[in-house]
């Protein structure tokens, strides 16, 4: 395995016992120099491997510091921390000739790097916060580590040793397809499928001021295979786990060279992703041209049995949406058309004056000249005694005004209409 501190290779091809193998690695920043994802770890050794990345995770750990190269949030010293002691660690544990004992190593990395975030934020000095949540947190940062031992001198099968802390993922890929190593860290887990569609907290992670867990599981892999480690921003933003196999796959199918894969899985995941992104490759016993061999039928199985019917089924949606929309504005025209035509007539009288014109007002009722004068002369209230044609020898009340509902018709039948006939 290289010397700690040295450059770890990019992309390229190198030669083992049980054949060549063909490693990548690369780190895609949203914002550039603000990626907090850190550069992956990709060591090659003739019996050994060292695979990982690290999410630095922006939400938790959004809090700014002053560093001397400038304004850095806490997600991003993270997620760089945390690569720098994790490296130095495993090339000190990591040796060809004894195995490794995963879960002290695992024990071993939790210490090392809360011992390291927690010197870097005293470095840091930043003024304790005000803010009190379970979701902040002081410098953290997800893993996902695979390390590989060879099991027999020149041997093509080896111990893959899995560790890991949040939700950055661990994947093997044989003839059969993608398998992932990891379990997510999530407060409400569920598969890979469920979590794609339902968003959840990251439950275990790194940090300096809270307590975690470095996960561990062992698996034993024959060669040719292919391990995979990546951060959300690579896996998260596709349609199903399905269509992230194919992403890699089939981008490697269609490429010349080791650095066209890369480059074309760069640019996919780009174009994609809403989200900084990280991955480290490593193959194998297989060269390049025994790889898109070895994985040929399954990018095929996949096209026809997974991507063809969910693409479809995608579709059928779609369109569907695409018909319903159609309609509803057929409805909204033809509803607006209708109103149109009817709404003058039902608000006719809603647009009329509200003044009655002097002359149209109500008019007097007119009275019998023969009647005039005897009212007039009568005091206010009475009106001619029975047996008094002149109205002077005694007084009577006014007898109630006829009601118009309930008088009796002409010819002495009740009256018609609502009311009581007794």
């Amino acid at each position: 395995m290289s010397e700690p501190g040295s450059e770890a290779p990019r992309t390229g091809t190198s030669t083992s016992v049980a054949g060549p193998t063909v490693s990548f690695g690369f780190n895609l920043g949203k914002i550039p120099d603000q990626g907090e994802d850190s550069d992956p770890i990709l060591r090659i050794g003739r019996d050994l491997a060292l695979l990982a990345v690290f999410d630095g995770m922006g939400g938790a750990g959004g809090t700014v510091y002053e560093t001397p190269d400038g304004p850095r949030t806490g997600a991003y010293l993270a997620s760089r921390v945390a690569r720098d002691v994790v490296e130095r660690r495993m090339v000190e544990l990591l040796e060809p000739d004894w195995y490794l004992d995963g879960r002290a190593t695992a024990q071993d990395l939790r210490g090392a790097m809360k011992a390291a975030l927690v010197e870097r934020l005293a470095e840091l000095k930043a003024p304790p916060s005000g803010l009190r949540s379970r979701l902040l947190r002081a410098l953290p940062t997800t893993m996902a580590l695979t390390a590989l031992q060879r099991l027999q001198p020149g041997g093509g099968r080896w111990a893959c040793h899995v560790l890991w802390a949040g939700d950055s993922r661990a994947y093997v890929f044989d003839g059969d397809g993608a398998h992932q190593l990891t379990t997510d860290d999530l407060r409400d887990p569920g598969d890979a499928m469920a979590n794609l569609r339902h968003d959840s907290v990251v439950s275990n992670a790194i940090s300096a001021d809270t307590d975690f867990d470095v996960r561990y599981r062992r698996v034993e892999l024959q060669a040719p295979f292919l391990v995979v480690c990546a951060t959300d921003g690579c896996f998260g933003y596709v349609r199903s786990p399905m269509h992230f196999e194919h992403l890699l796959l089939s981008r490697l199918r269609d490429a010349r060279t080791v650095e066209q894969w890369s480059a074309a899985l760069q640019d996919e995941i780009t174009a994609t992703t809403g989200d900084d992104a990280a991955m480290s490759t490593l193959a194998f016993g297989a060269d390049l041209a025994e790889l898109k061999a070895l994985f040929a039928p399954r990018v095929e199985h996949l096209e026809a049995q997974a991507l063809a019917p969910l693409d479809e089924a995608v579709d059928a949606v779609r369109q569907a949406e695409a018909t319903l929309e159609a309609l509803r504005r057929r409805e909204a025209e033809t509803t607006t058309s209708v109103w149109q035509a009817y709404k003058p007539g039902y608000e006719r009288f809603l647009h009329q004056s509200d003044e009655v014109p002097e002359e149209d007002g109500p008019r007097p009722i007119p009275r019998t000249a023969e009647a005039a004068p005897e009212e007039a002369a009568l005091p206010e209230g009475e009106v001619p005694a029975a047996g008094d044609p002149g109205g002077t020898s005694a007084t009577a009340p006014a007898p109630p005004a006829p009601d118009p509902f309930h008088e009796a018709a002409a010819d002495g039948t009740a009256p018609t209409g609502g009311g009581d006939p007794s």
